[in-house]
């Protein structure tokens, strides 16, 4: 994927590792929010393992297939957004042979939120998986996330599935932990 810029002065760059420290200061505001909506069961991770793991380029440990992308946004010099995305495909033999560009994270710096880097970022990594050679681009989000739900249907997205989730108590509790 090529460097490209936009009318805003916003480029889109594949991530390198000095871009760590503003890759980690965006992730963590994600994290807030997200733990701010789910206390359950999202968390603020250690700011050091985080800018670790993208400054050695560890971002993508469960990526089978060896095809993964970091693209940062960047304003003046300045780390504004960054998605992580990945090609991968269904385990499961019911559904046809597709190739599938998952975006993993995606995250805009709160001051940049609203000004348009979100969907660059996501029609950039929609376009690396293409010229990978997907055939369809996903990602989840938390359903009490109505800003990324309309976030999302404004680009094109739609739900193709559905993630239930439920609390299990120990051996003997019940459900709702009593």
């Amino acid at each position: 994927m090529n460097e490209r810029s936009s009318s805003t002065g916003i480029t889109i760059r594949p991530a390198r590792s000095e871009d760590a420290g503003g890759i980690t200061r965006i992730y963590l505001e994600s994290a807030h929010y997200h733990a701010g909506l789910d206390p359950e069961r999202y968390g603020i991770p250690d700011a050091q393992a985080i800018k670790a793991r993208y400054r050695e380029g560890r971002q993508h440990p469960h990526n089978t297939s060896g095809e993964a992308i970091t693209l940062i946004a960047e304003l003046n010099s300045e780390v504004v957004g960054f998605v992580d995305a990945q090609l991968s495909r269904s385990p499961d033999p019911m559904h046809r042979e597709m190739l599938y560009c998952h975006i993993v994270e995606i995250a805009v710096s709160q001051r940049h939120q609203g000004e348009g880097v979100g969907a660059q970022l996501l029609h950039a990594a929609e376009d690396w998986g293409r010229e990978q050679g997907a055939d369809l681009a996903s990602l989840e989000y938390l359903a009490s996330n109505q800003r990324a739900a309309v976030f999302y249907e404004r680009l094109g997205y739609r739900a193709g599935s559905t993630i239930a989730i439920k609390r299990l108590a120990a051996r003997g509790g019940s459900p709702d932990g009593t």
